[in-house]
């Protein structure tokens, strides 16, 4: 499905050496779940205290606060719209966008992951949507997402890798009425002229609420998962090119408006969506069930964040050529 660019592309500016390459577990954390042809995983629970919280950045994540795509030309990315909550006694991370129908009055979020090491195994995440703003009036263009992204050098990159696990668009936008909820896995893209090589499946109802969005990519396939269900399974774009990912990507989540064609009046909207948990097995295939019994496991044991990564011997990713 040809659309307009879905995902920021990381920007040069963001350091990608913030954390080393298979950092430890957090103290008096343990991954009691992984077994020896394990590659290690990556745990975060988000209990942390804001954007600035030193161990937010120390365990590998950033909030974005620079300018540009995707969304709208010109609205602003404060790093204050990423926050972390509490619901039903558990911390949560929480994204923030708001509109008043002009570029100057709008704002969205991103929580990014600034390590990029993350390509073939399970990503697994729990998200919760909103189909209508806070406050303000309702039916904007909102996009809330969770996705894998690497960098991107020029038109038709032949190595760029995206692996879009949810898009949810409560009120339609890219010519869709809504709700929709899109997963995407990317070839390649030009910008401008805009074109995407890319395989897609959606599903053309509400996601409001809590939900877990599990994503297997190996063994030629990238299966998507939500609350256990097979949703899609990718192998190739329209043109029967490769959609597996070819570079080392980063576990992001963004909340941005489309456009602003469908706001109503001049009050200012502010929409949420909130992410309780993400966790990520390097080549290895977790089902959804076993997805969150690891989880489970990590709260029962109070661990709130664990990185056993490791990119050495049979765990190497091995990285393209310059290009």
């Amino acid at each position: 499905m040809s659309r307009k660019k879905t995902t920021t592309v990381l920007v040069a500016t963001v350091s990608i050496a913030l954390l080393a390459t298979g950092a430890t577990a957090a103290s008096g954390a343990t991954d009691a779940t992984s077994s020896p042809r394990n590659c290690g995983v990556l745990f975060d629970d988000f209990n942390y205290q804001g954007a600035t919280d030193p161990n937010l950045a120390a365990h590998g994540w950033n909030a974005r606060s620079e300018k540009g795509g995707p969304g709208v030309p010109d609205a602003a990315w404060p790093a204050t719209n990423v926050t972390f909550t509490t619901q039903n006694g558990q911390k949560v991370a929480q994204l923030r966008a708001t509109t008043d129908g002009t570029a100057a009055g709008t704002t969205h979020a991103e929580l990014r992951r600034t390590t990029m090491n993350l390509r073939n195994g399970t990503y697994a995440t729990r998200v919760r949507y909103t189909d209508t703003p806070v406050s303000g009036p309702d039916g904007d263009h909102i996009n809330e997402t969770a996705f894998a992204i690497s960098p991107t050098k020029f038109d038709y990159d032949p190595i760029y890798s995206e692996l879009d696990f949810t898009e949810y668009l409560p009120n339609g936008g890219w010519g869709e009425t809504g709700p929709i909820n899109f997963q995407t896995s990317w070839h390649t893209f030009r910008n401008d002229p805009w074109d995407a090589r890319t395989a897609s499946s959606n599903q053309a109802k509400s996601f409001n609420g809590w939900h877990t969005y599990v994503t297997q990519v190996g063994n030629g396939h990238v299966k998507y998962y939500i609350d256990g269900k097979l949703t899609a399974d990718h192998t190739v774009d329209m043109d029967g090119n490769t959609i597996l990912p070819r570079q080392d990507m980063s576990f992001n989540w963004n909340l941005w408006f489309i456009d602003l064609g469908a706001h109503q009046g001049t009050a200012t909207s502010e929409y949420h969506q909130q992410i309780d948990w993400a966790y990520y097995a390097k080549n290895e295939t977790v089902s959804p069930t076993q997805a969150q019994a690891r989880v489970t496991k990590y709260r029962n044991h109070e661990t709130t964040y664990a990185d056993t990564i490791t990119n050495t011997g049979s765990c190497q990713n091995h990285q393209p050529p310059q290009h």
